[in-house]
């Protein structure tokens, strides 16, 4: 990781937590209370998650929100494993008829289920819910039953094979479809039907699904420590049982070098919907709706570059970091942005890569495709023209003429203005509290420091 970089990450940071205002829909008054609270759970269920819908425009926002606590809520049934499955199979199955039962609320969830309080207050949900238009309304239960049916049936095969119940790729793809693959299929519709879209991207079910596939493998990939843990098994054995005997092999240090192996044949599965996650972003014209898609993805493949050959995975739940993600937050606006992190993180794989794998050419090839597919979405040579077009549109502002620029340029001059003077309160905020920390090392260290000390040093 060069210094530059780090320095960048430092920037974003400092600039996102001055200058980014989030919607705070939670606490607004002004917000009707039941949809208040639906912004509370949001914030309660998933803080990534909430930051990208809160950014969406009015009239496709509520539904997104509602459709993804709908969504948590069935997820958080199929992860609580204090349920015993006869009693989790119909709630799973019949959760698509529940969300058009007023006054439903679930409090059988296990006391440290991290989402319990979504279903305790799920009526709140539901009300919001059955406040929505039909077209949205079809679209989320029509999703919900699919789901609800496919956790169903994995959750039954986890039970018989004690806690296995991803045998091969094919049923590994089956299940990121029906618990991710379908949230793209479904967001698709959703965008379709507020005619913020193309009414064809309803239709782009292929794309749709890779969308959610390369963050759900991604997240399983992530997460093999704390899913092992809880005795679940997402790798496919396919997959795994090419490097050893037993899943939970792959976390003793005898088998790092074959544990590697497997995180490289994980890897180089989930790049194979990489492309289709650029093509899917090429297509949207909504600004709000392709950063909401933008930010999950790039975050997906910087994690991903994150995870691979990094022998922490099987010990810990390895994440980015937070600089590292909010340069992707502030960066994810446009094509050429996402097509450059993509190729970026895209080339931290290719580095780390080596000939000793036996993934090597699998993975050298899932990053040509990506590097052929962002050149053919935004070309280097239209890079360069844009980045030129950029620089003179900042040149021409600057140079303002006329009433209405003079009037525009003075407005932006307080704004600076304004920044600047919060830019100052923190940089004194920060050299106070590093002379508050000194002073109190060398009051604990009794530390005395003389005025001849420095002259002995020849500074002056």
């Amino acid at each position: 990781m060069s210094l530059a970089n780090r320095i960048e990450e430092i920037r974003c940071l400092c600039q996102y937590k001055l200058w980014n205002d989030l919607p705070s829909y939670g606490e607004d008054e002004n917000v009707p209370q039941n949809i208040r609270r639906c912004y509370q759970l949001l914030d309660m269920t998933s803080r990534s998650f909430a930051v990208v819908i809160k950014e969406l425009p009015n009239g496709i926002r509520e539904a997104v929100m509602i459709f993804y606590l709908v969504l948590r809520g069935l997820d958080t049934v199929e992860d609580d494993m204090t349920l015993p499955l006869d009693k989790k199979l119909p709630i799973l199955r019949d959760f698509y008829k529940t969300i058009e039962v007023e006054g439903w609320t679930f409090n059988e969830s296990g006391p440290n289920e991290k989402d319990r309080q979504l279903l305790v207050e799920f009526d709140v949900v539901i009300k919001e819910y059955l406040n929505l238009s039909e077209g949205y309304r079809n679209v989320i239960s029509n999703i919900t039953k699919e789901m609800g049916d496919g956790m169903a049936y994995y959750a039954s095969l986890a039970e018989k094979n004690d806690g296995f119940s991803v045998e091969t790729i094919e049923d590994f793809n089956k299940y990121c479809h029906y618990v991710a693959g379908l949230v793209g299929i479904g967001l698709s519709r959703l965008f379709a039907q507020s005619k913020l879209e193309d009414p064809d991207l309803a239709h782009s079910q292929a794309i749709s699904n890779s969308l959610g596939l390369f963050l759900q493998k991604v997240n399983i990939i992530r997460d093999y420590r704390e899913d092992f843990d809880d005795n679940r098994h997402f790798w496919p054995r396919e997959i795994w049982s090419k490097y050893t005997s037993s899943f939970g092999d792959l976390c003793l240090p005898d088998n790092s070098e074959k544990a590697l192996e497997c995180l490289s044949d994980m890897t180089a599965n989930a790049l194979t919907h990489a492309t289709d996650a650029l093509v899917y972003l090429s297509q949207l014209k909504t600004q709000e709706i392709f950063n909401f898609c933008a930010i999950p993805q790039v975050m997906a493949i910087a994690t991903l570059a994150a995870v691979f050959r990094n022998p922490d995975v099987f010990q810990t739940n390895v994440k980015i970091r937070k600089g590292q993600a909010v340069q992707i937050i502030l960066h994810s606006v446009n094509l050429k942005n996402v097509c450059d992190l993509f190729l970026r993180y895209t080339r931290d794989i290719h580095y780390k890569n080596t000939p000793k794998d036996p993934n090597f050419l699998k993975i050298s090839i899932e990053c040509g495709k990506i590097e052929q597919v962002s050149e053919s979405l935004f070309p280097r040579r239209f890079r360069e023209m844009y980045e030129k077009a950029y620089v003179s549109k900042l040149s021409e502002q600057k140079k303002g003429n006329g009433t209405q620029k003079a009037i525009l340029n003075d407005e932006q001059k307080e704004l600076y203005r304004k920044d600047l003077q919060k830019l100052g309160i923190s940089i004194l905020f920060v050299f106070f509290i590093i002379l508050v920390c000194l002073a109190v090392i060398f009051y604990v260290f009794n530390i005395r420091i003389h005025w001849s000390d420095f002259k002995e040093l020849n500074l002056f």
